[in-house]
């Protein structure tokens, strides 16, 4: 048998192995950098930085100062309040408290309204109450706001029982 050959024929060779893949040249173990600092320091505070606009603070409201004919003397200053003595079944007691005055019972749980009022810089009373307010020896409307003013006098009830000089601080 004659074996034909082509001109063109490439010999076969046997395979060559496959070199192994480069190592990596060996790395060195972690180092912290050398400008990082291994002791803490701590930073100074922080200065808070101020508001361009700081309002105004809100006024001060003055103190309603009522003095009874016994001495005692009864202080408050607020927006809006009432003037009254406690009862066991108000959960809130008045903040101006007559319980414990001469004659408590002419005064009624809720018998006056104070407020102040922005618009003629001065507190208010309203009566509210069964037995009257006099202000100045003038009985009170009910219901209609009366102003208040320094060294005035308000009675509770008709019969000049429940008495106190009016300060306004």
């Amino acid at each position: 048998m004659q074996s034909t050959r082509s001109a063109n024929a490439i010999p076969l060779r046997p395979p060559q192995p496959v070199p192994p893949p480069p190592t990596p040249p060996p790395q060195p173990s972690y180092q912290p950098p050398v400008d990082y600092p291994t002791d803490y320091q701590p930073r100074p505070p922080i200065q808070p930085i101020t508001p361009a606009y700081t309002p105004p603070a809100a006024p001060r409201l003055p103190i309603l100062k009522l003095i009874h004919s016994s001495g005692r003397e009864f202080q408050w200053s607020g927006e809006a309040g009432f003037i009254g003595r406690r009862s066991q079944t108000m959960t809130i007691p008045p903040e101006i408290d007559l319980s414990s005055i001469p004659n408590e019972g002419v005064v009624s749980r809720r018998h006056a309204r104070v407020s102040w009022d922005w618009a003629q810089n001065s507190y208010m009373i309203i009566d509210m109450s069964t037995n009257g307010i006099y202000l100045n020896g003038t009985p009170l409307s009910p219901g209609v706001p009366y102003r208040l003013l320094n060294g005035d006098s308000l009675q509770f009830g008709q019969d000049n029982l429940v008495r106190f000089a009016v300060y306004i601080m």
